[in-house]
């Protein structure tokens, strides 16, 4: 096929995939836009599979079948995973994306007899260390996103340093190596495994409700060497796309940083959390309240927000509560949401959610605006958050948490917590919120909690 024709095929892929990236940003559009960004990428693995080569091996049997098994393996995924799996999945596919672009690094080493010029050699050892850290490290975020791995199971001493030492040798290697020209299997061997245990000690410090900012940094890690990897192999769909993902990844992660008053230094260094003692010890009687007397309280209420977080992801609670906005509302009652730029395991978790229940795009208020509107909001339901209402962040210096901007609830007339017990956060520590005066305690599973809500709403 004329490569004149191929290439404008290229080109209108990377019209649309710009299109469909930009769509994203709005629940309205967002599927369309996700549509057309599918429909790019399908055109750039058409584009892939015609392009004239240099040399021509017949491998299409394997391509073939690799589509399909990645393919078949997608469709599965994308049925059967739950909403509330959804962040170690994409930590998951997000970890594959590093490994292909660490693959893609092997073979042109393979190909090209582990010999190059200075800087091209530099720039697919980058790739390399780059898609390593990339796929163990969302590895490592995905085991514990699913429980599979405890913090207590991944305590590395002094990680920071470590990190910090890991992080100059690669360097120096990659350095060393694209000085000489060449590198032997053996030092490609122990390159790549330099490259996986920094992975490992990057992710494994992470606790507590720092976890968004990880998975925001591993995405933009996956698209920077999408974008080498374009690169290496003279593809520019690949490279546009990569260009993309890795940018908003990393305005992503700057946002993210800025939400949990991080520094970009502490996340690239791997010095979440952790670095804190317990904090101060809370005591005091959380009060309870039942699902009658909190009906007659939201339905003589003039305004109502709700602060959704991952408990409401495990309980599936997002239709219900899109339910108790519609009954309230027709008792001409003031309907918000608070979101927390990081409630949930990955960033957006709570829009995807309430999205998922065709809430309002204006209904959702973000940190600033949210904690304007609580000040005079008549009640407040937590519904399965924790760590981002804890007030330890504001006034506990002992805290792991303290110095994260949070979801300030001191001024509410009314907060109604809703959980299973009183356990503790993610940040595994405890809540002083539930203690407060205007604090009180509905006991259960959220979604269980407000059907009873909701049945005792109707005849109020």
């Amino acid at each position: 096929m004329n490569i004149v024709i191929l290439d404008g095929v290229l080109f209108v892929a990377s019209v649309l995939l710009i299109i469909g990236l930009r769509k994203l940003s709005h629940p309205d559009s967002a599927s369309n836009g996700n549509r057309l960004a599918a429909v790019a990428l399908a055109l750039g693995v058409i584009v892939a599979l015609v392009y004239p080569l240099e040399t021509q091996n017949n491998n299409y049997i394997y391509i073939v079948a690799g589509i399909c098994i990645g393919g078949i393996i997608g469709i599965i995924s994308a049925k059967k995973v739950p909403m509330t799996a959804m962040p170690e999945m994409v930590s998951l596919f997000n970890g594959f994306g590093g490994l292909s672009a660490a693959l893609i690094s092997l073979v042109w080493l393979v190909n090209n007899h582990f010999v190059s010029e200075a800087t091209e050699l530099g720039i697919v050892l980058f790739n390399l260390f780059l898609g390593l850290v990339a796929f163990i490290g969302s590895m490592v975020a995905y085991g514990k996103l699913s429980g599979s791995l405890k913090d207590e199971h991944l305590r590395i001493p002094y990680s920071t340093i470590l990190n910090s030492l890991l992080l100059i040798i690669a360097i120096v290697l990659i350095i060393i190596f694209s000085y000489s020209g060449q590198l032997s299997i053996s030092q490609t061997v122990l390159f790549s495994i330099l490259s996986l245990l920094y992975g490992i000690t990057f992710v494994a410090p992470v606790g507590g409700a720092d976890m968004p900012v990880v998975i925001a940094t591993l995405n933009a890690l996956t698209g920077i060497t999408a974008a080498i990897s374009g690169v290496i192999t003279d593809n520019k769909l690949m490279l546009l796309g990569g260009v993309l993902v890795g940018s908003s990844g990393i305005i992503l992660t700057l946002l993210m940083c800025k939400a949990m008053n991080r520094s970009v230094i502490s996340v690239f260094f791997g010095n979440f959390s952790g670095a804190k003692e317990a904090g101060q010890e809370v005591e005091g009687n959380a009060k309870e309240i039942s699902a009658s007397n909190l009906a007659i309280q939201l339905a003589y209420s003039q305004r109502v927000c709700i602060i959704p977080g991952y408990g409401m992801a495990v309980a599936q609670a997002q239709k219900v509560v899109k339910e108790l906005e519609e009954i309230l509302e027709g008792k001409d009652v003031e309907f918000k949401y608070a979101i927390h730029p990081v409630a949930g395991r990955m960033p957006g978790h709570m829009n995807v959610l309430l999205a998922e229940s065709d809430v309002s795009y204006d209904k959702l208020l973000d940190l600033d605006d949210a904690n304007t509107y609580l000040e005079s909001a008549d009640v407040a339901i937590v519904v399965g958050a924790n760590d981002v209402v804890n007030p330890s962040a504001l006034d506990d210096p002992g805290s792991k948490i303290y110095g994260m901007p949070i979801l300030n609830l001191s001024k509410t007339k009314a907060v109604i917590v809703l959980k299973r017990s009183m356990n503790p956060g993610y940040a595994g520590i405890q809540n002083p919120l539930f203690f407060k005066d205007n604090t009180k305690m509905l006991f259960g599973d959220a979604k269980k909690s407000i059907e009873k809500l909701l049945m005792e709403l109707k005849v109020v």
